[in-house]
């Protein structure tokens, strides 16, 4: 596989996310939607004018070198009409999105890719949208309930679907570096530690459709890693059903000449997994991050956890924010 290439900076904007967050204080690499608003010229605070949040996950990924950006559209949230609203509020210029990558086969992130891909067709001249997915992804799923009963998810979009509003279809249960070979997809990830057990009670179709399975693992989930001048990787994890800890031991793996600067996304430390916070906070430990942007399924006990162990290096990740590295 090619040597991932060193970035000279890299911007990535939140644009959906389960929690808005204009008024706690950052750290000068990171600006929230309200001076990002401002900042575009707007006149009047109202709103319409602002983001909504919502279960799920989307950010765009611009990587700078030598002067030439590539943009990577990492998730797409639940649901187009809140994709297409924040995408407008934010100013963000959808056309000049290069790729874009499905983190794993759930609703909450594959939602508005349909939506995401007409909104920059329009924008990029009609070209076609490479479009990076597990095969593994496109398998109805279900959460089994205490009570046996079977609560279906809603699908993610067909390759046929995804094709016919203009994305490439690029499958691969193996790495992939991207772009120029400024962003690495990883392959499936390893599951190392004892702790981090996937979801518990998903199912998802056999392969004859005729019943369920269990399929707490969800082996097609994949994260992606940049790497920043004199910085290192910044790992992003969309929700982390195979465990963070995992993740980042994968990514260490991948490129041990480089730490781990920082990693931003989901955890899922909420729910059923909120047990696995103690050793999730101790592990996390061993890797010296910088940037713990945690959002999405982390939920508020795991942040306060984070934050009480790792202090300012924790900037939560909510609508419209921008870190710059």
């Amino acid at each position: 596989m090619p040597e991932l290439t060193v970035a000279d900076r890299v911007e990535v904007l939140v644009l959906v996310d389960n929690s808005t967050d204009n008024l706690s204080s950052v750290p000068g690499y990171v600006e929230t939607e309200f001076p990002s608003f401002w900042r575009r010229g707007a006149r009047l605070l109202a709103g319409d004018s602002l983001c909504c949040a919502a279960h799920g996950f989307s950010c765009a990924i611009t990587v700078w070198r030598d002067g030439v950006s590539k943009t990577l559209l990492f998730d797409s949230g639940p649901d187009s009409a809140v994709f297409e609203r924040n995408v407008d509020r934010l100013g963000f210029k959808i056309g000049t999105v290069d790729g874009m990558v499905l983190s794993h086969g759930h609703w909450d992130h594959s939602g508005a890719m349909l939506k995401a891909l007409d909104m920059i067709q329009i924008r990029n001249g009609g070209e076609a949208v490479p479009t990076y997915m597990h095969p593994g992804m496109y398998a109805p799923r279900a959460m089994r309930g205490p009570d046996g009963a079977i609560r279906r998810f809603d699908d993610v979009p067909t390759q046929d679907e995804l094709e016919r509003h203009g994305a490439t279809v690029i499958h691969s249960k193996e790495s992939q570096v991207v772009l120029d070979n400024l962003f690495f997809i990883s392959g499936e990830i390893p599951r190392v530690t004892s702790f981090e057990k996937g979801l518990p009670g998903q199912v998802r179709r056999t392969k004859d459709g005729t019943n369920w399975e269990p399929d707490p693992l969800l082996l097609d989930e994949r994260f992606i890693a940049v790497n920043i001048k004199n910085k290192g990787l910044l790992v992003f994890t969309a929700c982390s059903h195979a465990g963070v800890v995992n993740v980042l031991k994968h990514a260490h793996h991948s490129f041990s000449a480089h730490p781990i600067h920082g990693v931003v996304g989901g955890f899922h430390l909420a729910g059923p997994t909120e047990a696995n916070i103690p050793d999730t906070v101790r592990e996390l430990g061993k890797f010296n991050l910088t940037t713990i942007a945690a959002g999405h399924c982390t939920g508020w006990r795991a942040i306060g956890a984070l934050a009480t162990a790792f202090g300012d290096a924790v900037v939560p990740s909510s609508v419209g924010k921008i870190y710059k590295f």
